[in-house]
């Protein structure tokens, strides 16, 4: 049993929490974009309210099915909600406020049923029974490490935008704004201590983007070089297409392309603010868009969409939308991209297929079977797996040469 602590709660901030948890699990409404709107809905909020509500959220969503467990049913109502929000507070060590919200919730059995629950994998780390079954079926003894690495909040990284200025002049202007660094590369920091990043100069005058550590090496497994001629196929809003601009240092071309325009629209605003003006969005509205492409590659970038399995930690009402069937089609769309894409690189080029998935049928089984069909024409250069265990998002990249 945990020793109780003393933590001030307020019920206008509760009440946001509450209705938050019932448009993501009630209307289907995705966790993110709901905790966006609820925090711009009071602009009386302060710092620490607002991470209040966002941590609060986010912390229940991860939990999500280890607390119905121990309360017994899922909430359909908001006073079931707050019933599941007290229970939260309660194994995390909180002593509850004498609030009529409260006055079911038995301390002293909850945390008894919460340590019997441990011993259910599926429970003690919160998941859908069909995806532990999964997950122990491709990843053996793995998948309890990387469970429990999911289940742990992701870090806010940042990548340095070399094109306008170093690492070091980065980190001073945020320290001046009150932001706390750790440096973890050349390039990178994790931030220590979380304030508005999106308010501060550096990040107006496009000096960094957020962007998870393994996700940053995805570009540098390309391998580009400046003058080349890229194309990122799978761009979506630009994260990995900008940090290759900057490793090109603005020089030659990339082609960015997804099958939402509109990502590529906020590709370009992006683009603009860090000062990168070699990418070309282009929107694939047909097959004459890849075909009108072909061999005309230096390099091909295939961040593939995936099942998001390794993106959990930052994404974890993701575990309640996902379906067997959803992964079951996406592999299929995987494979055709893998397929058909290949064709836009060159003879001599290089293309990384890329997941942020932990899952071997998404990742090493998919490029497996390409090469069978391909091997001819292209082979197997290098491939990297990170897993959560490392402390960021988890994430899968196979190079491969066409002959």
């Amino acid at each position: 049993m945990q020793n109780k602590r003393a933590e001030r709660l307020y019920p206008n901030l509760v009440s946001a929490v509450v209705a938050a948890l019932q448009q993501i699990f009630e209307e289907g409404k995705y966790a993110d974009r709901v905790i966006e709107k609820t925090l711009k809905s009071n602009k009386k909020w302060g710092s620490r309210d607002r991470a209040f509500i966002a941590e609060s959220v986010y912390e229940i969503v991860r939990w999500y099915r280890l607390l119905y467990a121990i309360v017994g049913k899922r909430p359909r109502n908001s006073q079931e909600w707050w019933h599941l929000f007290g229970v939260w507070k309660t194994i995390r060590g909180v002593n509850l406020p004498d609030w009529k919200e409260f006055d079911r919730i038995d301390g002293r059995k909850i945390l008894k049923q919460h340590a019997d629950l441990q011993a259910i994998r599926a429970i003690r780390e919160s998941i859908p029974e069909w995806m532990d079954e999964m997950g122990v079926e491709q990843l053996g003894d793995k998948w309890d490490g990387i469970l429990t690495a999911l289940n742990r909040p992701a870090k806010v990284v940042l990548r340095t935008n070399l094109l306008k200025v170093n690492a070091n002049q980065l980190a001073d202007s945020l320290q001046a704004e009150g932001v706390a660094l750790e440096a973890i590369s050349e390039e990178a920091f994790v931030v220590q201590k979380r304030k508005n990043l999106f308010t501060t100069d550096a990040f107006k005058n496009g000096w960094f983007e957020v962007q998870d550590f393994s996700s940053q090496q995805v570009a540098h497994f390309l391998e580009v070089q400046p003058g080349m001629r890229v194309i990122d196929a799978c761009a979506g809003a630009g994260g990995k297409t900008l940090h290759l601009g900057v490793l090109m240092a603005n020089k030659g071309q990339i082609i960015g392309m997804d099958t939402e325009a509109w990502k590529l629209k906020e590709l370009k605003r992006r683009a603009k603010r860090n000062g990168i003006f070699i990418i070309q969005p282009k929107p694939i509205d047909s097959t004459k868009v890849i075909k009108r492409q072909k061999e005309s590659a230096d390099r091909l970038l295939l961040d593939v969409p995936c099942s998001g399995l390794g993106v959990l930690r930052r994404n974890p009402d993701a575990k309640w939308k996902l379906q067997a069937e959803f992964l079951e089609k996406i592999r299929g769309e995987q494979a055709n991209i893998i397929s058909n894409y290949s064709k836009m690189l060159k003879k001599g080029g290089k293309m990384v297929y890329a997941t942020c998935s932990v899952l071997p049928s998404e990742n090493q089984a998919q490029v497996q079977r390409f090469l069978e069909q391909h091997g001819d024409d292209f082979v197997l250069e290098e491939e990297r797996s990170i897993s959560p265990e490392e402390g960021y998002d988890g994430f899968y990249m196979a190079r491969l040469v066409r002959r």
